[in-house]
């Protein structure tokens, strides 16, 4: 049943017959240690419950809030001296000793192409801003009835032309922002 195990109960329903333990006896020695189990179960999850309600926490909240903590020092270190384009999964799967022992100067890649490749990302960040911009002013212009519709899907396909928005970007330009309803 739905909620027994989180309350210690269901073990006198592992009761087994005599058929299938082979003797009558020792159905009904399992019957009684199952009962027990079930009663002695119990009486720690809510000695456990009562603790948890009495400092405010649940262990569930309690562990998720643990975990979130260290992922977050995790990362902070990492900004401060790690590899600046790991990711967070990335970050949270490494060691601490990992973690504490790297350096952002650790093979720094000063190449003309690693320069240059630097260059073309930021070039196309501020495109996608751009974007991202010019779509809530479209937004903006078309819901106060300044914009006709039809002129603004023109406008906004100029734009993809002209700034070549990746599909996220355009997806995240396309969600409501705050107080607005589409």
């Amino acid at each position: 049943m739905i909620g027994e195990a989180s309350t210690g109960r269901g073990f006198s329903d592992l009761a087994l017959s005599g058929l299938e333990l082979g003797h009558g006896g020792l159905t009904s020695e399992f019957e009684t240690f199952c009962n027990r189990w079930e009663w002695g179960v119990r009486a720690l999850t809510h000695k456990g419950n009562g603790f948890a309600l009495g400092v405010g926490l649940s262990a569930g909240s309690f562990a998720e809030q643990e975990q979130y903590v260290k992922d977050s020092f995790e990362i902070g270190v990492n900004s401060l001296n790690g590899n600046p384009h790991a990711s967070e999964d990335e970050v949270k799967a490494m060691s601490w000793d990992t973690i504490r022992s790297q350096s952002a100067y650790d093979t720094p890649d000063y190449s003309w192409e690693s320069m240059s490749q630097a260059k073309d990302e930021v070039n196309q960040n501020w495109k996608y801003t751009a974007y991202d911009v010019e779509d809530a002013a479209l937004d903006s212009m078309e819901r106060s009835g300044v914009v006709d519709p039809e002129v603004r899907a023109a406008a906004d396909e100029r734009l993809k032309e002209q700034l070549d928005p990746s599909q996220e970007t355009i997806r995240q330009a396309e969600q409501p922002r705050w107080g607005e309803s589409r």
